[in-house]
């Protein structure tokens, strides 16, 4: 049985009767980056089919399923870290004081097979020191998948300062991975990560931009450092944030893809592209945290379906601190649904084909290398932080953004739709004060910000 094939002409007239008196017009929507999304995309348009897979599975599944275990005491991050990979993680990320050094490091890693569970830092600017203590606790193992995720740059633009020159930083991080890289042949060495750019109101353009910017800083330190450029770009991992808006976060990992392939090509090589993906943080409610699980689902729908190599997602408390063993255990499972039930993994890059999606995923691949390109003739990422060049940009995005949920254009579960009056709480484990590391460069930070802000404020002051 044969079933007509309708045509753009068709859905044109069945489109103008639907909307009555708007025009038709009024279904194309122009984003933050000034980027057209059509309300329909065919074959008639000249969509071009975007490759954009993973390179391999992690160890015979989809994704590494990866999740944040945040504290100060070794022992209790030693309990959480061993219960999260005995319920399913693969590998885990550690923020905290823990990374301090390499004794509280080793308590905290007791029981952890190096070899078989990867070990990923969040030390911000204190990153170098913590790869040495990670270093060290993996007692000269070669097989260790240790996952150093050097990132001063991050550090640096949210917080508006450092304790040295930015260059020191960066040098002294690009010195640490070259005294490392020999040791533990399958570690990774730096991060670079847009989510900074993202947590503050950014565009994808933007976000997506920031990562190009900050590899190419990387590379240009790892120089300075004597590691030649494949080895600085084979040790860095691609860090970017992905939300409820899962068309757009999926084709924003999926972009990403593309930019890596152009830096590449731009050294003369070709590498697979690294990607880690966490969900994002601006996304989360307070007031009322339970419509974030369905958040985090949504983002972790996103980070499968485009192809992230690693997935973490918060926990749906994160708001109000670090997560506590019930929030991280709903974290986890989100994505054991997701890859073991749903399976989600078993279709390599199933975005492929869709005429949108592949015309979205273009469309940022090329809005953020045009960023990219602003930023280096700008004198490069750190110049253009210092100079305040990057802030504003940013600014105006946010501000698009706050608009479309004032004026209803976008809506927020829990927080502008379907508000519970009476919400449930919920339990968190209090999160130490950021401690400020002054006295070295400066910059205008970018701030991170959260959407449900403004109208939590308001309902509070009823």
């Amino acid at each position: 049985m044969t079933f007509p094939t309708p045509s753009p002409a068709d859905w044109k007239a069945l489109a103008e009767k639907a909307l009555k008196d708007r025009p038709l017009e009024s279904l194309v929507h122009i984003d933050a980056d000034q980027l057209i999304v059509r309300p329909l995309y065919a074959g008639a348009t000249g969509v071009e089919t975007v490759r954009a897979p993973r390179p391999s599975d992690a160890d015979g599944r989809a994704w590494d399923l990866r999740t944040l275990v945040e504290g100060d005491d070794p022992e209790a991050v030693n309990a959480a870290a061993l219960d999260d990979l005995r319920g399913g993680a693969a590998s885990i990320l550690l923020r905290g004081e823990v990374l301090s050094d390499s004794e509280p490091l080793g308590r905290a890693l007791d029981g952890v097979a190096l070899e078989l569970a990867a070990v990923a830092l969040d030390a911000g600017l204190d990153g170098p020191d913590a790869a040495n203590a990670l270093a060290v606790a993996a007692k000269g193992s070669p097989r260790a998948r240790l996952r150093f995720h050097m990132d001063p740059i991050s550090a640096f633009a949210e917080t508006g300062e450092s304790p040295r020159g930015m260059a020191e930083h960066l040098d002294l991080a690009a010195n640490t991975a070259a005294r490392h890289a020999g040791a533990y042949p399958e570690a990774t060495l730096f991060m670079a990560s847009g989510r900074v750019v993202h947590e503050a109101g950014g565009s994808i353009a933007q976000e997506l931009a920031f990562v190009a910017a900050s590899v190419v800083e990387m590379v240009r330190a790892a120089d300075r450092a004597g590691l030649s450029a494949e080895q600085a770009l084979k040790g860095t991992v691609l860090g970017v944030s992905v939300d409820q808006e899962y068309f757009d976060s999926l084709a924003k990992v999926r972009a990403l893809r593309l930019v890596w392939r152009s830096i590449c090509q731009a050294f003369g090589l070709d590498l697979p592209a690294i990607i880690e993906a966490r969900s994002s943080r601006r996304m989360l409610s307070a007031r009322d945290p339970w419509p974030n699980l369905l958040r985090l689902t949504a983002a972790g729908f996103a980070g499968a379906v485009g192809g992230a190599d690693a997935l973490v997602l918060d926990g749906f408390t994160r708001v109000e601190g670090r997560s506590d063993a019930f929030a991280r255990r709903q974290a986890r499972n989100t994505q054991l649904v997701l890859m073991e039930e749903a399976s989600l993994g078993r279709v390599d890059d199933p975005a492929s084909g869709s005429w949108y999606l592949d015309h979205r995923t273009r469309d940022l691949a090329e809005a953020a290398w045009a960023e990219f390109q602003i930023i280096e003739a700008e004198g490069g990422l750190l110049e253009a932080l210092r100079g305040h060049l990057i802030q504003p940009r940013v600014a105006r995005a946010r501000a698009v953004l706050e608009k479309a949920l004032a004026d209803g254009g976008k809506h927020m579960v829990g927080v502008t739709k379907f508000v519970d009056p009476d919400p449930r709480p919920a339990s968190a484990e209090p999160a130490p004060a950021p401690v400020l590391q002054g006295g070295g460069d400066a910059c205008v930070p970018l701030t991170p910000m959260r959407l449900a802000a403004p109208f939590e404020a308001k309902e509070a002051g009823q």
